[in-house]
């Protein structure tokens, strides 16, 4: 049967007499495991700061202005909102004419804007103080 430390003895000696690191360590345990009980990977969250919670309920601290990375040209506005578990993070506005100002309730969810760096969040509409969406009409 091998061992941890057998796997660890073999690493080092592929690594030219160096011990191995831990991760190298876990890459050669792979190899070594039966099928059932395959290492999985640890994945890395798009949205650490929700902590695996859909939504978010947080208050808005400063609404600024962006502008999108290269190829696009626009204005897009954007919130600094403060958690209730004290973190803060940027979320974008969608849409066009809200009611949005500072120390307003607004609903957070994950979702990034591909065009702003270091947006990703979204604020929900029409929940707690942000304006939900108004209808336009074409004439």
């Amino acid at each position: 049967e091998i061992t941890y430390m057998t796997i660890l003895w073999l690493t080092a000696q592929s690594t030219c007499g160096k011990m191995a690191t831990y991760k190298q360590g876990a890459k050669r345990k792979q190899k070594f495991r039966k099928p059932s009980l395959k290492y999985k990977k640890p994945t890395m969250s798009r949205t650490p700061i929700l902590k695996k919670c859909p939504q978010a309920k947080g208050i808005v601290t400063r609404i600024t202005i962006m502008t999108p990375k290269k190829p696009n040209s626009a204005i897009r506005h954007v919130a600094k909102v403060t958690l209730n578990k004290g973190l803060r993070l940027t979320a974008r506005m969608p849409g066009k004419g809200y009611l949005c100002v500072k120390y307003n309730r607004v609903l957070v969810e994950g979702g990034r804007a591909n065009d702003l760096p270091g947006v990703g969040y979204t604020a929900i509409r029409g929940v707690y103080d942000f304006s939900p969406v108004k209808r336009y009409f074409l004439v």
